[in-house]
């Protein structure tokens, strides 16, 4: 199973900002300035690309600003898609890339919930514009056709639903119960989220795979705490909404639907989880604060450690995690 990210922003898509890409230009150019001082210039071409690799990745890289988009590689033939936001896009073109235009397929797709933000990709997504193609949308929402269907309406989009050349479903699945999709084992947890979002525990059978974006979790309350332990019992990989501080979550933006870095860490240590991997990034934040949050993350997860290390990451748009 290998997982590939390409989205993972919550709530509205960003992009990096002039400014933003002028002071990781600043803090490169003198970090190579510090070198050449020492005694150590960057004197070719292998020697600059290692001085880059080793710089922070808020520095050399970016963390990317497309809202919610997960695809999962299972070896089989029909790919499996976690959510639609904005990274649908860029994912729809590469899949074009590798079938081609004229190599039909079955895309499941299974969606947390119907805010804008999980489904706006969808209208970009290019494989529905394919004829021979069927998409099927899985979702525990019975609305899950309107809101899909609203989303193309006029006037908020020019192509509308029915026009689209590809196949769409519908499959509307109730949760806590297990199903066999893809060759996958799949089950879906409802999670606290205005209007309800469910979480999605994936096996192959020999990995394991939880999403759990937009969902809220209180601690405090022992039959939901004990639920998402087991939810997330022994997953190779959790995807965990940590768009919050824990200061946050438990003041200002509480009941606001979202949860924290701490929150994933403390719930994954119980569940036996092997790797955590922080998601739904806030969208006010750049990459430098992201990166501190996974620093502090990291340190947290450390001193807490109460038997196997728990690994963890922060998803960029481009990750992919070989489960």
């Amino acid at each position: 199973m290998k997982v590939r990210f390409w989205g993972t922003r919550g709530s509205i898509p960003v992009s990096v900002t002039a400014p933003q890409v002028r002071a990781k230009l600043v803090a490169a150019v003198e970090g190579a300035r510090r070198l050449a001082e020492s005694g150590s210039p960057l004197a070719s071409h292998s020697a600059v690309e290692a001085y880059v690799d080793g710089l922070g990745f808020d520095v050399a890289g970016t963390f990317g600003g497309h809202s919610s988009c997960v695809e999962v590689e299972t070896g089989g033939g029909e790919p499996v898609i976690l959510d639609l936001g904005s990274g649908a896009r860029p994912l729809g073109g590469d899949f074009l890339r590798r079938f081609g235009p004229g190599n039909p397929r079955t895309y499941h797709v299974f969606m947390s919930h119907l805010h804008w933000d999980h489904i706006m990709g969808f209208p970009f997504f290019t494989p529905v514009y394919l004829p021979g193609n069927r998409i099927v949308i899985h979702s525990c929402h019975a609305d899950v056709e309107h809101a899909f269907r609203r989303q193309q309406a006029a006037p908020s989009f020019p192509v509308d639903f029915a026009q689209l050349a590809a196949k769409g479903e519908f499959d509307v699945l109730a949760s806590d119960r297990d199903y066999e999709i893809a060759g996958l084992r799949v089950r879906a947890k409802r999670q606290l989220h205005a209007g309800d979002s469910y979480g999605w525990r994936l096996s192959d059978g020999a990995r394991t795979l939880v999403y759990s974006t937009d969902s809220e979790h209180k601690l405090d309350r022992p039959e939901e705490r004990d639920g998402f332990i087991h939810f997330f019992r022994d997953a190779d990989l959790v995807i965990f909404d940590a768009m919050y501080s824990l200061a946050d979550a438990i003041s200002v933006k509480a009941d606001w639907g979202h949860s924290s870095n701490i929150v994933g860490v403390e719930l994954c240590q119980l569940a036996g989880a092997r790797r955590l991997c922080l998601y739904h990034h806030e969208p006010a934040y750049d990459d430098t604060q992201i990166a501190r949050v996974l620093g502090d993350t990291r340190r947290y997860e450390e001193i807490t450690r109460d038997g196997a290390p728990l690994m963890v990451d922060a998803a960029w748009d481009g990750l992919e995690i070989e489960l």
